[in-house]
């Protein structure tokens, strides 16, 4: 089949790019389709991967687009959080329209549409929700990372085709030894007992910094930790970790990776942290995938969302809820049941896996069967 490949890719973000990744070794390496990815940067994508990439934006390459959803069998939105108008929404501009936009053209074009993996919401906007009506009941296929996800397309009316719950594509990375992210650290921290800490940064949000600061000064003190910042969309996330590190009294003892580095790196990292702090949605997953026990911080019902698909929201808590005390109550839990919730990771990590992939597994039954 010809697929094309439409989402939130070339923009560094690190969990977008694990997608991609995914996405990419399963339908181009495991089943030989011939993919065309839409990326802000689409030399650096079709380097990367061997497939053709167009440009994804209106401004630039419009006619471009047109013919590869010409030529095109299926046009795979997602996946990721892409339908949702948290950020400003406009008429072309902004995600919901954006996607919504690119899936209908599709259809014009003549292309299947499928909603890929697709986290839902939040649609609050009169306007988000008549595109919803107007656009999202065209595609030919749709499935969701959760059951929340499905709720809401029910909600919002989106009732044809019928929607499926799955997991998010990013649980069947395939993941490879690379340290060097490791090995990017000073010597004498890579043999130290490390935290690893992915946040980002959210609004008018400060609360979060100054306890998540108090709370690693004390790991460092009474335990002997050295946290580690895992930055997960670039020098965004840079920066929302030196807010943290300018806080604390030990704030020399923190490392900060730089934004350059691989999905796979960051997440091999993970592998020599002893449990992970993690805001970002896919922090807690790379977390699930490298077996290591993890505090979610829910900024969005998406990361309470997998955090209960995994069966660690016990140790999780809310961003309005972050304070000193109930990090310390959830580490200790943590440390207390240590054999139970690494097992559970575990025991997650392959569930969620196998779920992830019934996302091609559909889009091979029911496109094999339309063409």
């Amino acid at each position: 089949m010809k697929i094309v490949v439409s989402g939130f890719y070339g923009l560094g973000n690190t969990g977008d790019e694990a997608i991609l990744d995914t996405i990419v070794h399963e339908l181009k390496d495991k089943q030989g389709h011939d993919l065309t990815v839409f990326s802000l940067r689409p030399e650096e994508t079709a380097e990367k991967h061997g497939v053709k990439s167009v440009y994804r934006g209106w401004r630039h390459a419009f006619r471009e687009k047109l013919r590869a959803m010409r030529q095109a069998d299926v046009l795979v939105s997602g996946g990721g959080g892409l339908l949702q108008d948290t950020y400003p929404t406009k008429i072309i501009f902004g995600p919901l329209p954006y996607y919504l936009l690119i899936a209908f053209l599709g259809k014009l074009m003549g292309c299947k549409v499928m909603f890929f993996a697709q986290g839902v919401g939040p649609v609050n906007s009169r306007y988000g929700k008549w595109l919803m009506r107007t656009f999202a009941n065209r595609a030919n296929l749709i499935t969701v990372r959760d059951q929340g996800s499905k709720d809401l397309l029910e909600k919002l009316k989106v009732r044809k085709p019928e929607t499926i719950v799955t997991a998010d594509i990013a649980f069947a990375y395939p993941a490879s030894e690379d340290d060097a992210c490791l090995t990017n650290l000073p010597g004498e921290v890579q043999g130290q007992k490390l935290v690893g800490v992915s946040i980002r940064p959210w609004f008018e949000e400060k609360k979060l910094y100054q306890e998540l600061a108090k709370y690693l000064d004390q790991l460092i003190e009474e335990q002997g930790y050295t946290p580690v910042f895992i930055p997960m969309e670039g020098q965004h996330d840079v920066k929302a970790s030196g807010w943290v590190v300018d806080q604390m009294e030990h704030g020399d003892e923190c490392h900060v990776l730089g934004p350059d580095f691989t999905p796979n790196q960051y997440l091999q990292m993970m592998k020599h942290c002893q449990f992970v702090i993690g805001m970002r949605l896919h922090s807690v997953i790379f977390a699930t995938i490298a077996g290591v026990p993890m505090i979610p911080i829910s900024y969005d019902p998406k990361v309470e969302a997998i955090a209960k698909q995994i069966g660690v929201w016990d140790y999780g808590m809310r961003l309005e809820d972050v304070s000193l005390e109930l990090l310390n109550e959830k580490s200790e839990a943590i440390h207390e049941d240590l054999p139970a919730v690494k097992r559970q990771v575990e025991k997650s990590r392959e569930e969620r896996k196998q779920v992830a992939l019934r996302n091609v597994e559909l889009l091979e039954e029911y496109f094999d069967q339309k063409l």
